[in-house]
């Protein structure tokens, strides 16, 4: 049995089909296994482990299973997004260059601008959704090339594909975030990436509970580097935290159809708001991005941002939304309404921000599984003020 002869919803319910029992009990929930170390049988002999730093029987079944969902032979679990993308630049060496989409999570940008400029990594933001943005960037000393697609917060769409072409050709490994798609939507390795990261806080685990970051990837040497990394530095994630993303991917597919389709009958209703002056939505506003979307992704998602006609209309929003919570974060069952400006880019300088357009009428929407139509009218009267 290979994960290949189980479909992705299967998957997602019962895991890898190639991961080992540690359980002898039959339970149907997995168990958390909430051990901080485990005993040898005899001297020089294993169960395969030793202490919940290196590896966790909880643990291993989620990394087995968000691997087989994006094709991949390793994975990794740490604890938050940002963790696991901190991880994989801990094995990038000093010197190195980057070429990073210049629409994506602020965090990201953080980190690039600071810890990783002290590890000698320097960093180059351009617009990836064309590619020749890309190949005038590439330098010899280029290693790695991090885009964001569909981008965060407005949208934008980069050739996976292409990329990789160019970053192979350059002798430079593609790294894919993943998180508004998950591989439900869109799978960058069999696109060509090398690796994936996905902020498992959002719609893997579905119910903002907890936080959580993966990487996964084909590559044996990247996989060889962030076992030490991760055994090295203790930024695995623990087990109870495991169990719960554990628990949302078995309903991931669930989830995001339903999202997607609410997302839909949302933005038919913004097009005909008269305080919306622009939708920003996968493939929504572009032909030549719709094509590559159609081409790498099979659906769009469920993350909508716009621009509304007044500082004054955002802030008649969050004020007065109920059923959507102003807060930072996405993917959930619940809907969020997000503040770039303020929040999830709050630090990026603000040159980029005013380049990019996150300005102080920008809004970003998670939708989540309500009831659309709740939702909409929750909108309506929130930003009609009624």
């Amino acid at each position: 049995m290979t994960t290949t002869d189980y479909c992705f919803e299967t998957l997602c319910v019962k895991g890898n089909p190639l991961s080992s029992n540690f359980d002898t009990t039959g339970a149907i929930s997995l168990p958390i296994f909430q051990s901080a170390t485990f005993a040898h049988p005899s001297l020089g002999n294993s169960t395969g482990f030793d202490y919940s730093r290196l590896s966790n029987p909880t643990r291993k079944f989620l990394e087995e299973t968000v691997a087989a969902l994006d094709g991949a032979k390793y994975g990794f679990a740490f604890t938050c997004g940002m963790s696991a993308i901190t991880a994989f630049f801990d094995t990038v060496p000093s010197g190195s260059h980057v070429i990073c989409s210049d629409d994506l999570y602020g965090g990201t940008v953080r980190l690039f601008n600071t810890i990783a400029k002290k590890q000698g990594i320097e960093t180059t933001f351009t617009d990836t959704s064309n590619l020749e943005n890309i190949r005038k960037e590439i330098r010899p000393e280029t290693k790695v090339i991090f885009i964001e697609t569909p981008g965060n917060p407005l949208m934008s769409i980069t050739d996976i594909q292409e990329t990789a072409r160019i970053a192979h050709q350059n002798g430079a490994v593609l790294v894919v975030d993943n998180t508004f798609l998950t591989a439900y939507f869109q799978k960058p390795l069999a696109l060509g990436a090398d690796v994936v990261i996905q902020s498992g806080t959002k719609f893997l685990c579905g119910h903002n509970d907890t936080l959580a970051g993966f990487v996964t990837t084909n590559n044996e040497k990247i996989a060889e580097d962030l076992t030490f990394i991760t055994k090295t530095t203790g930024s695995a994630l623990p087990p109870f935290d495991s169990w719960l993303v554990v628990r949302g991917i078995k309903t991931l597919s669930v989830r995001l159809e339903r999202q997607q389709a609410n997302a839909k009958k949302i933005i038919s209703y913004l097009k005909t708001e008269k305080h919306v002056k622009k939708i920003l939505y996968p493939a929504l506003e572009s032909a030549s991005d719709a094509e590559i979307q159609k081409k790498q992704a099979t659906g769009n998602g469920s993350m909508i941002s716009f621009y509304v006609d007044s500082a004054e209309t955002v802030e008649k929003i969050l004020r007065n939304v109920k059923l959507i919570r102003f807060a930072e974060s996405l993917g959930g069952v619940e809907s969020l309404i997000t503040y770039p400006l303020t929040q999830t880019h709050s630090e990026l300088p603000e040159e980029l921000r005013t380049k990019k357009g996150i300005s102080n009428t920008l809004l970003r929407l998670s939708v989540g599984i309500e009831e659309a139509s709740d939702l909409i009218s929750d909108l309506q009267n929130a930003m009609n003020g009624n």
